[in-house]
């Protein structure tokens, strides 16, 4: 299949279609679930639908090393790629890794100043990200406007951010408590949980739109990328 054709036939056309048209750039987005339900999975499967449009995407991983993180988009590709059938498979994953970029943190080292500074080092060393993945937020303490600055970053360097978080299955319906006094800085909440033979993904927030349809997708529990539901 060729790459320009995977990538207009994707699941993640649907769930843009089911959020209005997608987070957008300048926003902030979030994956809310339990531990192992899939959350990093749908980050790097949402980069790499970026790095096969040409766009420049930063991975910050703050619970793995950035070897950690590499084999993670790898093992990625390698299940949609083989899933689809990708065309000259190994040379577009050479041309993707060209434009992924990851940087990875110690807990407590983190910041949204840091994330600032990086984002101006990728701008000026080449391409500016399109794209800012942030896996393992719960790694550091969340300050009491940290989504607020976050979401301040998104629209001064105009690239979309996705938040990986952990939450409490119980609290799949609703807001988790991390994000309770925060949620307006949040263009985007998803949550993700079992439903038997798939994980679900749900939207709890959606821009500023009341109607929160299905998104009618769901994650793969095998290879967790998202699929048609």
């Amino acid at each position: 299949m060729d790459r320009r054709y995977l990538n207009a036939r994707s699941p993640l056309r649907q769930l843009e279609q089911g959020l209005h048209g997608g987070l957008g750039s300048g926003n902030v987005g979030a994956i809310v679930a339990g531990a192992g339900v899939g959350k990093s999975a749908f980050l790097v499967g949402i980069a790499i639908d970026a790095l096969l449009r040409g766009e420049t995407v930063l991975h910050v991983s703050l619970r793995h090393g950035i070897d950690h993180a590499r084999a993670h988009y790898d093992s990625v590709y390698a299940a949609l790629s083989a899933s689809t059938r990708l065309d000259d498979a190994e040379r577009t994953r050479l041309d993707v890794e060209q434009h992924r970029r990851i940087r990875a943190y110690a807990p407590g080292e983190f910041s949204v100043e840091r994330l600032s500074e990086a984002l101006v080092v990728e701008s000026e060393s080449g391409a500016p990200p399109a794209l800012v993945m942030v896996d393992g937020l719960e790694a550091f303490d969340l300050v009491p406007d940290g989504l607020a600055r976050l979401r301040a970053l998104a629209q001064r360097f105009d690239v979309e951010v996705w938040l990986a978080l952990d939450g409490d299955e119980a609290e799949s319906a609703h807001l988790p408590a991390l994000l309770s006094d925060q949620a307006d800085s949040l263009a985007v909440i998803l949550t993700a949980e079992a439903d038997g033979a798939e994980i679900a993904l749900r939207a709890v927030k959606d821009h500023d739109n009341p109607d929160l349809q299905s998104l009618h997708v769901a994650l793969d529990p095998t290879t967790q990328l998202v699929v048609r539901h």
